[in-house]
């Protein structure tokens, strides 16, 4: 699998694919970040199965990560994560970058989502990228107060603003 390299100097953000040896510091980022955590075994399982998983690195340390799962039409990001740390610098911005171009350089166009309606940062970034809301999926997250509504949002890389 090969992945486009993308380096910013100003952020000294690095990315590289994921492997077996990053899963327990993405895993306790992970822990940190959300109050229901994907765990080891489901990052493992995603590498199993050929998902792209990439971590962002910045002064050699891991401070996010992404997991985009493909098919021969589009892709859709499962986990884009930023150490919470780490946040309000552009990271998530340049990680998304990375996932835009990577994916259409694997010649596909349509990259979906699904984010907690309450993420209104994540909601602000995809935004930012272009991603359009196209639906709501009801009470699908758990959330200490029960359910949460996900938001579903839609890019079509062909639309103005994006270079084939």
């Amino acid at each position: 699998m090969s992945m486009i390299r993308y380096e910013n100097a100003d952020l000294d953000l690095k990315f590289s694919e994921m492997d077996m040896s990053d899963i327990f510091f993405v895993a306790d980022i992970e822990r940190r970040n959300y109050q229901y955590p994907w765990t080891r075994t489901i990052f493992s399982d995603c590498l199993s199965s050929g998902y792209l998983c990439t971590v962002a690195n910045f002064n050699d340390k891991i401070i996010g990560y992404s997991v985009v799962s493909t098919s021969n039409y589009d892709a859709q990001i499962l986990n884009l994560c930023v150490d919470k740390d780490s946040r309000g610098l552009g990271f998530g911005g340049k990680i998304m970058d990375l996932l835009i171009e990577d994916i259409k350089s694997r010649g596909l166009n349509e990259i979906y989502l699904e984010v907690r309606s309450s993420n209104i940062q994540a909601i602000s970034l995809y935004k930012k990228k272009g991603f359009e809301l196209i639906g709501v999926r009801h009470n699908y997250y758990r959330d200490h107060n029960g359910r949460e509504d996900a938001k579903i949002f839609f890019l079509n890389t062909k639309k103005i603003g994006y270079k084939q």
